[in-house]
């Protein structure tokens, strides 16, 4: 990593999540100088952060893949770009200059690219809090279950109806003493998929219901799940608040980039509005758009390969198949 202020590559890749890295990947395969900046201090965005455990299904050429094994392949596969990684930093300015962009780093720092990909995700994101979680955090209440150990033989709370609460309650299941979900509606938002194995596990699943209070000295020692207006309380060691996130696109709302809901408008070649800045991923909103991980693969290839031409007047959009020999 430079130590200097001033970093001047190709492309400069803004979110080092599964997008970001297959793009670096990509950068490289095309030739070209690649640096990746993203807020948090480690590679994989929010598979690392929020779900290394997690068995994700909808990965090409992978039955199930962990997340933190999908994020190990693709930070190895990046690796190939040789790439200059800005972790723990944030994007905050963008001028642009006859043929490059410039971006501004919190620390200081500024990246000169030739282009820019955006593949921030949801932006920068923060939990929805637990109203009766406030003051326990970190004592027994968590957002995130980054590992199943310290679960174990646990009586386990988790608040939500969403694909997070399920996941974590499926995977929860076989390692806690028990595991509780609990949820204000009848009805989920989850994969039916992963719903219909929670509802055939040993998971108790209350639903019209709320977690309205914790209690416990010092550490969680057990909650009063609210029913229908009646108060029940039962034993819990860990609460897991699993209510979704707030996303912010933060400092890129004042890029002149369109946005629609909290999203980048692309067209089909990935551009955005301004010229030299292309998005991919969770990020980029066109009509049909789906958010999976395997789309964003797609994207960014695209991305990388239209802004092959941007970086490189004489270059091709296509650039010929990685199988094809020299």
């Amino acid at each position: 990593m430079p130590t200097n202020n001033a970093v001047d590559v190709d492309l400069l890749v803004i979110g080092a999540g599964p997008t970001g890295l297959f793009a670096t990947y990509y950068a490289g395969f095309r030739g070209f100088r690649v640096a990746v900046v993203d807020s948090l201090p480690e590679l994989g965005g929010q598979i690392t952060a929020m779900y290394p455990e997690k068995q994700i299904l909808d990965v090409a050429g992978f039955p199930s893949v962990k997340g933190r094994d999908l994020v190990e392949g693709l930070v190895a596969q990046a690796a190939t770009a040789d790439p200059t990684y800005l972790l723990d930093r944030t994007a905050m300015t963008l001028r642009e200059d006859d043929d490059s962009v410039i971006i501004g780093l919190d620390d200081g720092t500024e990246v000169r690219a030739k282009a820019v990909l955006v593949t921030a995700g949801i932006g920068k994101f923060s939990p929805r809090p637990l109203p009766a979680g406030d003051g326990w955090l970190g004592r027994g209440l968590e957002f995130f279950v980054p590992s199943f150990a310290p679960y174990a033989g646990k009586d386990v709370v988790i608040v939500g109806g969403g694909d997070s609460a399920f996941d974590w309650a499926l995977h929860l299941e076989p390692v806690a003493r028990s595991v509780t979900l609990v949820h204000r509606r009848e009805g989920f938002r989850a994969h039916q998929r992963t719903v219909d194995a929670v509802q055939a596990s040993s998971v108790e699943i209350v639903t019209r219901a709320e977690v309205s209070a914790i209690r416990g000295n010092g550490v969680v020692e057990s909650i009063e799940i609210t029913v229908d207006g009646e108060a029940s309380e039962r034993p819990a060691q860990a609460v897991v608040a699993a209510l979704g996130f707030v996303a912010d696109l933060g400092p890129l709302q004042q890029w002149g980039l369109e946005v629609e809901k909290r999203h980048l408008v692309v067209a089909p070649s990935m551009r955005t509005n301004l010229a030299r800045v292309f998005a991919a991923g969770d990020i980029t909103e066109y009509p049909g758009k789906v958010r999976l991980i395997a789309v964003g693969f797609g994207e960014a290839a695209t991305a990388v390969n239209n802004a092959a031409v941007v970086i490189d007047p004489s270059a091709h959009v296509f650039p010929g198949h990685s199988s094809e020999g020299s």
